[in-house]
């Protein structure tokens, strides 16, 4: 949103407050709720005990269709953390060698190992050292901050009386029910206005893959650049496909792990999940449209492009986020 003029003008006052309550709409809607009201009536959510193996947790996450789960430890008797994919990848990234070298961490390793105290323990160099975690009671507004601030993509809901999970929020969920019940609210004016002139999202320094790189490849920029997903162009810098973090856990369900030599062409092309093209959008495209098109996608980010498909940005949920909560806010993360 355009910053407000300082000078004072005879009827303009009443029009800067108008604008001023018109830009707080959505943060405003997310103080006024709790995480609780956006907790699903019906949901899966799968707990794994650190001393599990680290191959069957993934081959447990594959299964369930999860991203994530809390871990359990039962010496401590609490939550201690969370397995996510950014963990197969990091595994997979540090210990490959080549087709013809079986990955003996992976195959050997327990969650409590691998995520352990270990000098060696390269999962620590670029992780919280504690569960980050929110009430039921705790606002939407509370869930988002804490969100962006510490740059995590699953934020786990915790009974603080029973010490249970009930369950884990996300940028998703959080964007999918302010779409669903934040119609009782009036539509903010910037909404209107083009993705271009907003500002929203990332431009420059943009992380991409090209088609004839290796999967290798890929995963280095996954750890290097802690981004979620890669677009995958050609010569030309034309989007031609997109991999995400979620694409490496299906190696594990393939059993594919072992050959990361692969072009991406080629890991593009041996994705077992359906894939119906690039969510794209364009400069022009206004900021309402966006929103709509991503929550009913139910994806993570567009791929902003110009006409000839080149990529020009990529606008995530956690830069929604930003710019229709946090900023109103005088937050910027």
């Amino acid at each position: 949103m355009e910053p407000l003029s300082q000078v004072s003008y005879p009827g303009k006052k009443q029009d800067m407050k108008t604008q001023d309550v018109d830009a707080t709409v959505y943060m405003n809607f997310m103080k006024s709720h709790c995480c609780y009201d956006a907790i699903p009536t019906s949901c899966k959510l799968v707990i794994f005990d650190t001393k599990l193996q680290v191959k069957k947790a993934f081959f447990a996450l594959v299964a369930n269709g999860l991203r994530a789960a809390p871990l359990w430890d039962s010496k401590l008797q609490r939550f201690v953390g969370m397995l996510t994919i950014t963990d197969f990848i990091n595994i997979l990234h540090c210990y490959y060698r080549s087709p013809l070298v079986q990955m003996h961490e992976l195959e050997n390793h327990k969650i409590e190992t691998w995520r352990g105290d270990s000098f060696q323990n390269v999962y620590l160099q670029s992780s919280n050292h504690f569960l980050i975690s929110i009430a039921p009671e705790a606002s939407l507004f509370d869930a988002i901050y804490s969100l962006l601030k510490y740059k995590i993509h699953r934020l786990p809901v915790i009974d603080p009386g029973s010490g249970n999970v009930l369950h884990i929020l996300t940028h998703k969920r959080i964007l999918k029910f302010l779409h669903i019940f934040g119609k009782k609210v009036p539509k903010p004016a910037f909404v209107g206005k083009q993705i271009q002139e907003l500002g929203i999202g990332t431009f420059r320094n943009i992380a991409t893959v090209q088609q004839t790189a290796t999967l290798y490849d890929a995963l280095s920029i996954f750890v290097e650049r802690r981004v979620s997903a890669l677009p995958v162009v050609d010569e030309q810098g034309k989007v031609v496909s997109l991999y995400s973090r979620f694409d490496v856990i299906n190696l594990a369900a393939q059993k594919t792990y072992n050959n990361l030599d692969m072009t991406m062409q080629e890991a593009v092309r041996r994705r077992t999940c359906f894939f119906e093209g690039v969510l794209k959008c364009y400069p022009d495209e206004t900021l309402d449209i966006i929103i709509d098109r991503i929550v009913k996608a139910e994806v993570h980010r567009l791929v902003l492009v110009d006409r000839a498909d080149v990529v020009k940005g990529i606008i995530s949920l956690s830069d929604l986020l930003q710019a229709m909560v946090l900023t109103p806010a005088e937050i910027s993360l």
